[in-house]
């Protein structure tokens, strides 16, 4: 009885644990927000004046707003001078300059609209030969890169994530014939790295011929099938 209830209690912590996370912090930082744009509003317009008490959420409608604004100000030809006058003018501030353009390369990596992703997942051989790690490809190398490698064949750019935090990682420049390539979508294998191989995308289909493994033969013209879990 106690095992059912412990196995019971786990299952319901896991599901109930990410939606109040998410909540929780999605409230902490609507009220963080509210309270770093509410001190700029005079006291005349502040929501509890007109309402009684202080709604949460309007300072983030108001940052939103001013946001929306100031991206639609940028898009013009005076929004572009002004923010070139002012770059110009920070570029003359020994530490100022620093701070600045690290953060602006930081928003313009996250925040970019541009289609830019990785194209596919891939497996390739790493730390050596025999062990395989899972990888993402970028981009075909170019310029200088590619001029510099003694090989006469098509190199990539691969980007291979360390477990289990994605973002950090390792830029390898492969032969496109030393990778093999994954059906996979980058997502699930983003997946898989993240949970350090506990999560799988999809399941194996029993009917579908994998290769034999080292020491295994297969029968002529079967290959080894996909166990069930």
């Amino acid at each position: 009885m106690f095992a059912g209830l412990r196995a019971s209690f786990i299952t319901g912590l896991v599901v109930i644990a990410p939606i109040g996370l998410t909540i929780w912090l999605m409230w902490s930082f609507v009220g963080w927000v509210d309270g770093l744009v509410l001190q700029f509003v005079p006291e005349k317009f502040q929501p509890r004046n007109y309402i009684g008490v202080d709604v949460r959420g309007v300072g983030a409608v108001i940052f939103l707003i001013f946001t929306v604004f100031v991206g639609w100000m940028a898009k013009g030809m005076i929004g572009r001078s002004l923010i070139h006058m002012g770059e110009r003018f920070v570029e003359r501030m020994p530490v100022v300059r620093s701070v600045y353009n690290g953060l602006k390369q930081i928003a313009e990596t996250v925040f970019a609209q541009s289609e830019t992703s990785f194209d596919k997942a891939c497996l390739v051989e790493y730390p050596r030969k025999g062990i395989w790690a899972i990888a993402f490809i970028s981009t075909s190398a170019k310029g200088e890169i590619r001029a510099r490698i003694p090989r006469d064949e098509d190199i990539e750019s691969v980007f291979l994530p360390t477990t289990p935090n994605p973002t950090s990682g390792f830029l390898l420049f492969v032969p496109r014939k030393d990778l093999i390539l994954l059906d996979m979508s980058v997502e699930d294998a983003a997946k898989l790295v993240i949970s350090a191989g506990l999560v799988y995308p999809g399941k194996p289909n029993d009917d579908q011929p994998m290769l034999p493994l080292p020491g295994e033969e297969a029968a002529p013209g079967q290959g080894r099938t996909a166990r069930s879990e």
